[in-house]
Formats: C-alpha cells, structure tokens, sequence
C-alpha cells in the first residue's frame, strides 16, 4: 500500500492551484539621478523681519538695514535686492552702524558682542568680532569717515574700539572721572554717544538719570555738565554744534546750550501736553527718541516718536512730526520700534536736507515722504505685508503655464487702486540686480487666517503680489466675531490649484469648502451651496470576543436641509439652480422622521451676487454639526478637472461631490470605506467624549509602534505573498562611489491570477452607498504591523475612535489584479495607514453635463505603516505619469471638455497601457509614503517591489514626489531636521542632510515645549501637540528640487536641493554694495576760518592709537571672523614669499658687490702693471748714469 505523507498532500495542493501562463517579464529602469545632483542650501527670505530691533541706512548706497531679536539682519536695496544674513549665537540684535559707503556694517547683540560685517560680496560675511567680558553693551557711535569707534556701557563707561583690526584702544573714559565729584550716586548706563558736528573734539555723553556731559578728549576733562530733571532717553545735535536737544521719559523736549552757564535749559517743551478743567497739565508718555535736522531753506525739522498724553489706555503709536511752527501727528498701525532721518548728505555740520522718514514698526516698515504736503508714504514695493493675515497654509507651484501669472497680474492690478501714496520714487534704491534669473516661472500660494488668499511670483530671488482673494465675501458676516485664541471661522486650511484648468479649491476653518472658476469678465450669478455631513455609528455594546458575530452596521442617517441639496437623501440629484438661498437661521434642524439634529455656522450669501473678475465662487460645501458635534477639520482636499470631480476628507469620513452636476456622490465614514473587512476595533462616538478623547490623544507619544496585523485580521483571499526588495536607509556618511554612476533597477512582474473578488450589489446606483457592506476585500499586508498616526499613539488593538483622510488622489489606474484597462480612480490615505482604492464612472461627454459620476470602493487596501503623507504614479519606464485635466477656456469662447496630459517637466515615456493586444505584465508604479516607511507597488498585480524605512525612531513631517534632472524622486523632510532623498522607483537613498532643527518651527503650534520623555530618553527634542500638521501645511517641495517653509510668523525661506541650482545663485543674487563716489567735504567759510567757529579737526589716530597704551584683556576679548584663518594663511604665505624675495634680492645684491669688488680688484691690478712698467722704464732710464748727471 501507497504510504501517504504530508507532502504528498502539499503536492495534491500545488497542482490544483492554475499556474501563471506567461514568464516573468524583466523591465529594466534606468536611474540617472545621484548624490552629485543633490545639494541642500537656503535661497532667499521673503517677509517683513520678524520682531525688529533696530534699523539703520547708509546715505550714499541707499541701503537698509534691520535688525530683529532672533539675531537676523535684512540688509534691503532696490526692489529685487534683499539679503538675509544672521549671527550664529542667534542673540538679539540691539545696535546697528553702517560704515558709510565702504560696504561694512557694525552690529552689537545682547550677547555683549560687537561684530563687523563686510557686504561688499553677495553673502555678507563676519570679518571681525570683539566680546565684552565684564560690561554690557548699551551705546553705540561711529563718526562719519572715521575708524574709532565709541561704545558706552551699562557700568556708564566708554570705551574705543579700532574698527580695522577690531582691537581695544587703551584710551577710556570713566564714569566717575566723567561726573562731577559732589555726586554721590552712579549716573546710569550710558544711553547716548555723540560728537559735535563742527569739532570732533567734543564728545557729548548721555546717562540714563538725565546726566549729560561735554568730554574733551585731548584734556580728557569733562568741559560742562548738565544735569535734567528727568530721565534720558535721546538726545540730537543742531547741525551749527552750539546746541542740542534732549527727550525725557515725562513726554518733554528739553534745549541745552554747549556753553550756558546756567543749569537749567535754555528751554522745556511738552509737544502733546494739555491743560485739563483743574488748571493742571495731563501727563505725556515718554519720548523714546527725537532728531533734529535742518534744510537749506531755514526750516527745521523735529521728529520724534511717543509723547502722546496719557488721557486713556491703549492710545496708538505715533511719530510727530514738527516743522517751522506746524506739528503734525501721524499715527501708527503698530508700536514704533525705530526710526530714521533719510538726509541728502552725511555730514553732521551741514544742513542736512531731509528727504524722508523710515519708521520701524512691530509688524510693518513705513516710509514717509518729508517733501510732499501731508506727508505721504510711500507704497511699499516689497512683499512685506505677507502676515498681513497670519498665514496658515501655503502652495509652491514651479515651472506654471506661461499665461498663468500674466492672467493673475492683469485681475490683480485691476483691483489695485493706488491712492494716497506718495508720487515720488522709492527711496530705498540701493544695489542693483543679478545678471542671471530662471527660465521657469514659480508661484506661491498663501492661505491666512481671515480667509484671504494671496498669489505671489516667486520667480528666481524676487516675490511680488499678484492677486488677492478675500474667501470671506462669499459667507455672510458672522453675528458674533470669535474671541481671541479661537480660530477664525474662514482661516483657510488647505489649498488645491490645478495650474491648467485653474480651478481653485480651498477648505476653511469652519469644515467648508469652496471651489473657485477662473473667470476676465465680471458676472452675476447664485452661489450652489451643499451642505455634507458625514455620520456613521459603530455598535456601542455586546460580545467583543472573536467568535462573536456582529449584527450588520446601520445605514447612515442624514438629516436634510429644506433650502439646501442634501449629501444623501433623496435630493441628491436635484440642480443647485433650483434650489433657494440658504437658511437664515443657525437654529438645530431637525428633518421629520430624521433621527438626528444638525446646523451650520455659516451660511453662504443668497441670491445672485456680483463677482468680479478673477476667482468667482461656483460651489461651497459645508459640513454641519451633528448632534452639537462638531465636523473635524478638513485635512486632505483634492480636485480633478478632468473627471469634474471634487473630494476632500476630515478625521471622520471621505466625500465625493461632481460639481458639474452640483451633487454629492458619496459622503461616507472611513470604516464604511472598509467594508465588512475592518481590521479596527471602533469605539462609539460620542460628542460628550469628544473633547476628552482628544486632548489624551493628543498626549500620547507619536513614537509608540504599531502592533503585528495578523493578531486582528482574518486571512482574506487574495493576500500578497510576493517577495519584497527590502533597502534600509543608510546612514549620512556612507555614500560611496557607487551611487554617482548610472543606477538600472531590474524588476521583475509576473502575471495575475485570477481574482476571487466578486462585483459589488451596487451596479453604480448611488443611492446604495449609504449601505455599502461589501463582504470581499483584498487586503495586501505590505507591512507586517499596522500604522498609527501622529495624534494619537493607538495599535491595531487599541480601539480605535477616529480615522482621518490625509491623502487624496485622482489618476487612471487599475482596480484589479486581472485589469488590462486603466479606469479613473480616487486613491485614498488614511492616518492609520491604509491607502483605499474609490472606482470613478465618468459618463460620456456628450451627456456629461446632464448625467452625474458614479463612484464605489473597489474593494483594494494597501496597509503601511504610518501616516501617508505623499502618493503619486510612474509609468512602466519609471516617468512620473502627467494627471488628467480639463483646459482652461475663455467664458466668450465655447467651452469644450478635453482630456489632455498636463505639461511635463520630464519625456513621456509612458508605455501604451490601454492598448487591448497587451494583457500581461505590470505597466504602472504607485509610490506611497507614510511618516515611517515608503512602498513602491506595481500594478495591477499589486506586487510591492520597494520598500524603504524612512525613519525608525522619528517621523517624517512632509513627503513629496518631485521631479528634478529630467527625473523623479522622493523627498522627505524627517522630525529630526533632516531631509532625506530617495531615488524612484528603488527608493534608493541619495542624501540624508541635517537641516533644520523641527523646533524652529514650533512657533506655529499652539503648544510649545512639550517633549515626550521617551523621545528625551532617545536624545530628541521633539514637541507633539498640534500633531505637525500646521508645519506640514506652510512646508513645501516642488519640481526642479526647490522648497519653502514658514520661517516665522512674518517671513518665508526658500530653499533648494538641486546643486546646479546652488551654482547659479551667485548670478541671481543682486549687488547689494556699488562703487559710489564719495560726497564733497563742506567747504569752510573764510570768515568763519578767520573768526573762528569753522570745523575742527581732530587727529584720533594720535589720541586713540599706540600712544593711548594697549586696551585691557580683561575688559574685551578679540574673536576671530570665519575668513580670519583664511586671511592668516594669506599672511603667512606673503610673510614667507616675502622673505624668500627678500633673500634672493640680498644675494643679487651680494652679486653685484662681488662683481663691484672683481671690476676693482681688476682696476688695481691694471694700476699696478701700468705703476710697475713705469717704474721699469724710469729704472732703466736712470741705469748707467752717475749721479751728477741727474
């Protein structure tokens, strides 16, 4: 007898399961990108300086400069020219000093250093810095045309610096030798360093008790001595130096005489001081500065800012302008920060012919005109008024259509009426622009929290403001205005612009949506309104056990509107026209026979309104509460001009509107999109837990892992048993060479075997959606644990109250394994990982006005673990497939429905998927990241060829496919700071870069500084309310590898990962320093040179130079700039090179001494040839005669 074994059985098994009938196929995917392409560096900072200090301008190069408290420094010209710089140790900045027209800036921080920068190169560097060891910094003064720089400190002494070697002069006035030996008490830090304007000699030295000061430098004695009845703040010279001028903490402007001789001054003013009933003058606030200055046509100019009485709280800010006998009072939207006089020349002695007024406010920069009547600003040319609005969201578009920005410039500037600025030219018109700017056009998009929308062209380095959208007119004002700390009810949240049709949809605050139509001409038309809630209920009681059988789910139950098109009730399919204008009434509505209760907060607009040109309202969605519970946020939104569809998604459920036809074609909750397969535990959900569950899952740590899949899923058939490539990340620094050379992925598919998934009872009929239990479901486990989502740390066996939508996406692609036909889909992501495949029937264009889409879940789940974050499509040669659009036409033109790829960055060279001779193999790629692992799926065999692990121990805040080179990858920005690049399709990893800090962002949440104590106990520093979705919201990739992200509440940074592009931006950049001729001296009077009274000179060199000894080591240590060691290199190789010329000059002067003496040697010996031939001669002449015959 036949012995019969388990593998006999196992044989018995494999034979009756039908083989595949075609051979693996082998594709072979060329990656051309590598980590020489790839360079991560900032660009350029847009916005106002967040949290000014200080400003300063240089009259001559017409160059700004600003200073903030995060240690930042704008250094603005001409429009187009703007540099931001900052200091490493991040300190406030609290002084700044231009070295007029020599491209340097001298800047003193909180930190008590004084540091020098040289901008005379595109990237303004530290040249020299000097930290002050025992004595804080409080003053500042740098003469025009002079390298001695004063500083005055909190201990009331002075000291001077030498600006070209940034080394301590020995000479230095101290407070008590300043004083008057009577006093008995400190004078205060000094708060004010001048010198006189016709002798430098004289140097005026205020204190903070009112103590004023004439030292003399060459006697080093104090020459007079005032002291004021109040507190100093300011204090300004009269150009002639026999005068000057001082403001007070009481509101008053006080006059002093250089050589009075009394000791009160010459005259007290209360500019804004008033008389009240009882005889008795109010009181001012302080004067925090004032400036004196004087035109050629005798009037003088005081200006200053404060002062204002005290006659009620809260009164606005000023600058007080007081010219001849006319004052003037102009009144600030923001505290005043700092100001600054524009003169016509630098020299303190002559009249200085004031142009202009800069004033420094807490959120603006306003500039006055002095010459026009009235005083005038001028019209800030720069994009300064970003966080006019707090931004809440933001939308990078690279390489738009060519006529996009041009359409949104011609409404903008329609809309724009200039009226009350000033005629002339801006003043601020230094630098010029770089020789170099992008053959691309880029946009930014800005969502703020009073429902505006601002399109800016952020083209090369440049951001200038096309068009602005106000979002709030289409909704009628609310009664009551939301209490300060409660969101704004028409913040915008999420952005969606497709670039070619230019649709525009956006999801505000209040769980609304509203699609926007391109349109030149203005109309007068109905906004269509529907209202969509999304309820499902879960069964609250009963067995939990595994053998127990759940009764079926209940449908759900939604309550309708009478003056609005419901989402799921028999209204559906009902025009938007015929309905009437929405309910005026916020009251709970209950429809009869309806088992639950619902209103909205806001309400759309009735009746035909008038929409001016440029973005006009067509649709609005509005999700009501339930129950008086409240919808969650929108948090994914998408839209496909081509199948006319709108979708979007809160931590609820998923809706489907056709805003062609104005219905709403599915609104479900997300475990309805799961069918009867839901691996998840749901626990009711109640609207008096809702609060409460929240906040404890807002508490939980984003870095507990997922639990295995298997613990809760039954086996379903259809489960994906292929092999899968596994890469893990690599660490920063193991790149090899490798990676530069041309990389080919070998992938291999293999047919599908034949589904076991049967069609759904639903046929296409809407109307059953509502009651969608499909009993079949393939789920493909490409993870072996189930994800979790950054607000809440739940496992697959935690029960589960909440699954958000947050990805969406629209694309032809195939929804079963045996597909041969791309059919349009909606591909969906969910915070616990899942990624839901939605089936979309589009009818035919003929009837596609008249006749609404369909839609159903295909049944398809693909599990990761994590958040997903990013999904996007490849063909089968690796290229990014283009999505589908509808272009756009002009309303006076017929309007035609064409389905046409969209422009593309990179070849088309997608295979043709939807001819019927080709039934085998795989033709498309689905790349999904989650906020822990990315998958790369083929399909339609739903074989997962790539996987990658992003990040184990942190999170990824932002993840997008982009393409770059004429290629296509993703990029990743981690918790950790880091951005990381992974090539597509092998999710092989280019770069891992440190890049910024996740805690530079959290200004944007509304808690700071918690850290979960596990991460701590990892070393991360990481905050987890708020989740990151607001940081993810104003964090950007886009094509061509540039980004940006909110770098504070006022400003944005723009970044880019493309090394090329890095290459360029020395082009790009403007000049911020230009070769100016320096003005003319004045020229002295001859009488006054005569008389006497003429300009002085001083020689500091001999006052402050080796003579006045060396400064003390305790008091100020020398730093080092960056280029220092470069410089002492410099000088060591010319110290060396030197002595070896001087050597080699010293043995050719030895030669030509040598040969001096050789030609002498030879003089001599022919001297003593020519002496001995004479001799000989002489001796034979003389030889035979006697000696009388001499």
């Amino acid at each position: 007898m036949k012995k019969f074994t388990l593998k006999h059985v196992f044989e018995g098994f494999r034979s009756t399961v039908q083989q595949p009938s075609s051979k693996p196929e082998h594709v072979s995917i060329v990656e051309t990108l590598h980590q020489d392409h790839f360079q991560v560096a900032k660009t350029v900072r847009h916005g106002f300086p967040y949290q000014p200090t200080a400003v300063a301008f240089d009259p001559i190069q017409k160059v700004l400069a600003v200073g903030t408290k995060q240690g930042s420094i704008r250094l603005i010209g001409r429009p187009g020219v703007d540099v931001h710089v900052r200091h490493e140790s991040e300190a406030a900045v609290l002084h700044l000093l231009f070295l007029i027209n020599e491209g340097a800036l001298v800047t003193a921080t909180a930190d008590d250093f004084i540091h020098l920068w040289n901008y005379r190169q595109k990237r303004p560097e530290i040249v020299h810095s000097l930290k002050f060891q025992r004595e804080r910094i409080t003053c500042l003064h740098l003469p025009f045309l002079s390298k001695w720089l004063y500083v005055g400190t909190e201990r009331g002494n002075i000291h001077v610096v030498n600006i070209e070697v940034f080394h301590l002069s020995g000479y230095i006035v101290n407070w008590n030798k300043a004083i008057e030996l009577s006093r008995k008490t400190h004078p205060g830090p000094v708060v004010h360093l001048s010198d006189c304007p016709v002798d430098p000699g004289k140097l005026l030295i205020g204190y903070e008790s009112g103590q004023l000061v004439v030292w003399d430098l060459k006697s080093k004695t104090a020459e007079v001595r005032f002291q004021s009845a109040e507190p100093l703040k300011s204090v300004t010279w009269h150009h002639e130096g026999k005068q000057f001028m001082c403001c007070h903490t009481d509101g008053s402007l006080t006059t002093w005489m250089v050589k009075q001789t009394g000791p009160k001054p010459t005259s007290i003013i209360f500019p804004h001081a008033k008389t009240n009933k009882e005889g008795k003058q109010e009181t001012c606030k302080s004067i925090q500065k004032v400036e004196w200055k004087c035109s050629k046509t005798g009037e003088s100019f005081v200006i200053f800012s404060g002062g204002l009485t005290n006659d009620r709280a809260g009164r606005t800010p000023s600058i007080t302008v007081i010219q001849g006998k006319t004052t003037t009072v102009l009144e600030m939207e923001h505290n005043v920060v700092d100001f600054t006089t524009l003169c016509e020349t630098p020299y303190a002695s002559e009249f200085a012919e004031p142009y202009a007024l800069v004033v420094l406010l807490h959120n603006d920069l306003v500039v006055v005109d002095l010459h026009t009547q009235g005083y005038p600003c001028f019209e800030n040319p720069y994009s300064m008024d970003l966080h006019e609005s707090p931004v809440t969201c933001c939308t990078y578009l690279a390489d738009c259509p060519a006529d996009l920005i041009p359409a949104f410039y011609s409404v903008g500037a329609r809309g724009h009426k200039r009226q009350g600025f000033s005629e002339r030219e801006w003043p601020i018109c230094g630098g010029e622009w770089g020789t170099m700017s992008c053959s691309y056009a880029e946009m930014i998009i800005t969502g703020h929290a009073d429902g505006s929308i601002k399109f800016w062209d952020a083209s090369s380095v440049s951001l200038q403001v096309l068009y602005k959208l106000k979002t709030a007119k289409v909704f009628e004002k609310p009664k009551t205005r939301s209490i300060d700390g409660d969101e704004d009810p028409f913040a915008i949240q999420h952005i969606f612009l497709c670039p070619e049709s230019r649709f525009l949809c956006v999801a505000g605050a209040t769980s609304h949506v509203i699609l926007f139509k391109y349109s030149k001409q203005e109309t007068i038309s109905e906004i269509s309104c529907l209202e969509i809630p999304i309820v499902y209920d879960v069964y609250e009681s009963g067995d939990c056990s595994p053998e127990y059988e759940f009764p079926p789910r209940p449908s759900l139950q939604v309550a309708h509107s009478p003056h609005h098109t419901s989402a799921a009730g028999e209204n559906t399919n009902k025009k938007a026209s015929d309905k009437k204008g929405p309910s005026q009434s916020q009251n709970n509505r209950k429809k009869p026979g309806a088992s639950l209760d619902y209103f909205v907060p806001i309400h759309v607009r009735g009746g035909a309104q008038k929409k001016g040109s440029g973005y006009q309202a067509e649709l609005v969605c509005l999700m009501p509460w339930v129950e008086g519970e409240p919808p969650g946020p929108i948090t994914a939104l998408a839209i496909n001009s081509s199948y006319g569809l709108l979708s979007y998604g809160n931590e609820n459920g998923l809706v489907i509107v056709d805003y062609i036809a104005k219905s709403c074609l599915l609104n479900m909750g997300t475990p309805d999109l799961y069918g009867a397969a839901d691996p998840y535990q749901r626990v009711p959900r109640s609207p008096k837990r809702n609060e409460s569950s929240k906040e404890e899952e807002r508490c939980k740590s984003p870095s507990s892992d997922q639990k295995d899949a298997s613990n809760c899923s039954s086996p379903v058939p259809g489960s994906c048993t292929t092999p899968v490539h596994t890469s893990t990340t690599s660490p920063p620094h193991c790149s090899n060479s490798s990676l530069n050379a041309t990389y080919t992925v070998n992938i291999t598919t293999a047919t599908t075997a034949t589904s076991t998934v049967s069609n759904t009872n639903c046929n296409g009929d809407r109307s059953c959606l509502k009651f969608f239990r499909s009993p079949f479901i393939i789920i493909d486990k490409l993870d072996g644990s189930f994800s979790r989502s950054r607000s809440s740390s739940i496992s697959s066996l935690e029960n589960i109250s909440s699954e958000a939508i947050q990805c969406l996406s629209f694309v032809d692609s195939y929804t079963r394994k045996n597909d041969t036909q791309m059919a349009p889909t909606l591909w969906v992501g969910t915070s616990l990982g899942s990624v839901i495949q939605v089936m979309v029937s589009i009818p035919p264009p003929e009837t596609r006005a008249t006749t609404p889409a369909t839609v159903s879940p295909s049944g398809t789940i693909f599990r990761l673990k994590g958040t997903v974050l990013a999904m996007s499509f490849l063909d089968c040669n690796g290229a990014l497939i283009p999505y589908q659009y509808e272009s756009w036409k002009d309303a006076n033109k017929e309007k035609k429905l064409e389905r046409t790829p969209t422009k593309s960055l990179v070849d088309n060279r997608m295979s043709p998927t939807n001819s019927g001779e080709q039934t085998w193999g795989d033709r498309q790629f689905v790349v999904i990241a989650s906020e822990k692992v990315a998958r790369v799926v083929a399909l339609p065999s739903q074989n997962c060829v790539y996987k990658q692990i992003i990040t184990e121990v942190s999170f990824v805040v932002k993840a997008e496919i982009i393409q770059i080179k004429d290629s296509v990858c993703l990029v990743c920005y981690i918790a950790t700071g880091h951005i990381s690049v992974f090539s597509l399709p092998s999710l092989r990893q280019l770069i891992y870069v440190d890049f910024l800090p996740l805690v530079d962002l959290s200004f944007q949440t509304r808690k700071t500084g918690i850290v979960d104590p596990m991460l701590s106990i990892w070393g991360q520093q990481m905050f987890v309310n708020e989740d990151t979705d607001q940081i993810a919201r104003t964090f950007c990739f886009t094509n061509y590898g540039h980004g940006m992200y909110l770098c504070s509440p006022t400003e944005i940074q723009k970044f880019t990962l493309a090394s090329d592009f890095c290459k360029d931006m020395q082009d790009m950049l403007g000049e911020l320093f230009l070769p100016c001729d320096m003005p003319e001296a004045p020229k002295q009077s001859f009488f006054k040179g005569l008389f006497g009274g003429g300009i002085s000179q001083l020689d500091r060199e001999e006052l402050f130079g080796e003579a006045s000894g060396k400064g003390s080591r305790s008091v100020a240590k020398h730093v080092p700039g960056p280029t220092s060691q470069l410089e002492s290199l410099n000088v060591r190789a010319g110290t060396v090179a030197g002595d070896i010329n001087k050597t080699r000059m010293q043995l050719v002067e030895r030669g030509q001494k040598l040969g001096e003496l050789e030609e002498r040697t030879g003089k001599m010996m022919n001297e003593a040839e020519s002496f001995s031939s004479a001799a000989h001669q002489l001796m034979l002449k003389y030889k035979d005669k006697k000696w009388y015959q001499l």
